[in-house]
């Protein structure tokens, strides 16, 4: 019988109100901060929330997203995106971190829990080292209800900054780090540094 409820009334609260949030940035722009934000709003609604993040991102805590504040809040790592679909039956909101890392199936896999009446909020670089789109985001931009571009400060010159600029010689897509691999950057600065 509760089972039955429970379901009934998920299903009445989420009817057409599924939707595709993206937050994206640089590094050190605020991403993960926002996206902590978003999610504990919805738990303080009494919405049935559940978070993923790459099983790969462990710089902070194994089974947390933390931001650079080191505010922090427990999640699910996943291998795959396929599995974000596994894990999300009578959910509410789903808040994914890293997005970047993930395989080219998430923009499906957001896009049918959307389709569902899930609100899904992810968080992700839109662009690597290089200045590049960094993996499945374009897609997810593309796909959004809603996108929330962040900016960082640029270390050089105190604008706003929107490249994540590598600090360390080394050519591999996917590099975690922090302070001591990365800085914001604007623009000019980016293009000055990597001309």
């Amino acid at each position: 019988m509760f089972e039955h409820n429970f379901r009934e009334n998920h299903l009445n609260r989420t009817a057409c109100s599924g939707s595709v949030e993206v937050i994206c940035g640089s590094m050190f722009s605020g991403k993960t901060e926002e996206l902590i934000l978003r999610l504990r709003r919805a738990q303080f609604a009494h919405q049935n929330v559940e978070i993923f993040k790459p099983a790969m991102e462990i710089r902070y805590a194994e089974k947390s997203i933390v931001s650079h504040d080191m505010n922090e809040i427990p999640c699910t790592p996943v291998e795959h995106s396929g599995n974000i679909l596994l894990l999300s039956a009578y959910i509410d909101v789903i808040g994914i971190d890293e997005a970047q890392f993930f395989d080219d199936g998430l923009p499906t896999v957001c896009n049918q829990l959307a389709n569902q009446g899930i609100r899904v909020i992810i968080a992700g670089l839109d662009m690597d080292f290089k200045g590049k789109p960094f993996g499945p985001m374009p897609a997810l931009c593309s796909i959004a209800d809603d996108i929330t571009k962040v900016h960082a400060i640029c270390i050089e010159c105190g604008r706003l900054a929107m490249f994540s600029n590598r600090l360390v010689s080394d050519e591999k897509l996917v590099l975690l780090g922090e302070k001591e691999k990365y800085q914001p950057l604007c623009r000019n600065c980016f293009n000055r540094k990597n001309s």
